[in-house]
């Protein structure tokens, strides 16, 4: 089975390789990023990139714009030495789905426009090689719930609610229900898909939307707690791990033992590999480039 390890493909790059991030785990400074958008902000503290949705007039709902904005800047963040990304938002509510005022009066081509760029955002998470941790307050509705179900982690204070609300209405949540049912199974997605009832944190932790629920005082500091833990280690390994959990994760058992096998016999005899080996043999810590 060829397998292929250019991990971070989609990135524009001349010799399209991963970038790895300074050996410094120091998370002192903090500063602004030199990117300008309408709708989101973005903060680089130490080695975390954080995201912000920064639309709460609107519930911090994602038109076309705020989701293409997302895209450039988990890619712009994909590029650059970060180890990690939080995915955040301001105001009481973390992501009230779509934006409907962006949706009322498109037809049929404008719509599948629209879903497009939300399926483009969905991917564009789960194919940087930072390991990406949604921050979650107030409610994640639709759409926002799609993104916390997409995250590859995702920290969620105790008043946090979750609910895919189609059901409730005339408009079943089908792109929602894609993320959805892939993080938590098919009877408990089903019965947040067809009642549209909210879910409270809690639940969403026992599901498996979540992966912990904290008091709201500690969120931030959880949350980076999290993103620190799961960006340890090898930024080019983690990436390529990141990748490979993907592209297993649907395939049957065997297949996904063959990829999974080539994957990692292949990334032994890479030089982050070899150096965790010849670490482990010499009784030190093990130093990555």
């Amino acid at each position: 089975m060829i397998v292929d390890l250019v991990p971070f493909h989609f990135i524009d790059t001349p010799d399209r390789r991963c970038l790895r991030a300074p050996r410094g785990e120091g998370y002192a400074s903090r500063e602004v990023m030199p990117m300008s958008y309408r709708n989101i902000q973005c903060e680089r503290a130490g080695t975390i990139t954080t995201i912000t949705m920064h639309r709460p007039e609107r519930r911090n709902a994602l038109s076309v714009e705020h989701m293409q904005e997302l895209i450039d800047a988990l890619r712009a963040t994909a590029a650059s030495d970060a180890r990690a990304v939080v995915l955040a938002a301001s105001g009481p509510v973390f992501c009230a789905g779509h934006d409907f005022g962006d949706m009322v009066e498109r037809d049929l081509a404008g719509m599948r426009r629209l879903f497009e760029v939300c399926a483009e955002l969905m991917a564009t998470v789960q194919q940087v090689p930072q390991p990406v941790v949604a921050r979650v307050h107030g409610l994640a509705t639709g759409a926002g719930c799609q993104l916390v179900a997409t995250a590859d982690l995702a920290v969620a204070a105790e008043e946090a609610r979750f609910a895919t609300p189609g059901g409730r209405g005339g408009w079943f949540c089908t792109t929602p229900m894609v993320a959805v049912s892939r993080a938590i199974g098919r009877k408990r997605a089903l019965e947040m898909l067809l009642t549209g009832n909210e879910i409270d944190a809690a639940t969403a932790a026992a599901w498996g939307l979540v992966n912990r629920v904290v008091p709201a005082a500690t969120l931030v500091a959880e949350t980076e707690a999290l993103a620190r833990a799961a960006s340890r280690g090898s930024a080019y390994s983690k990436g390529v791990g990141k990748q490979a959990f993907y592209a297993q994760i649907d395939l049957d058992q065997a297949h996904a033992y063959t990829y999974a096998s080539e994957v990692m016999a292949m990334m032994a005899l890479g030089p982050d590999g070899r150096e965790t080996m010849a670490a482990f043999v010499e009784k030190r810590k093990p130093r990555f480039s």
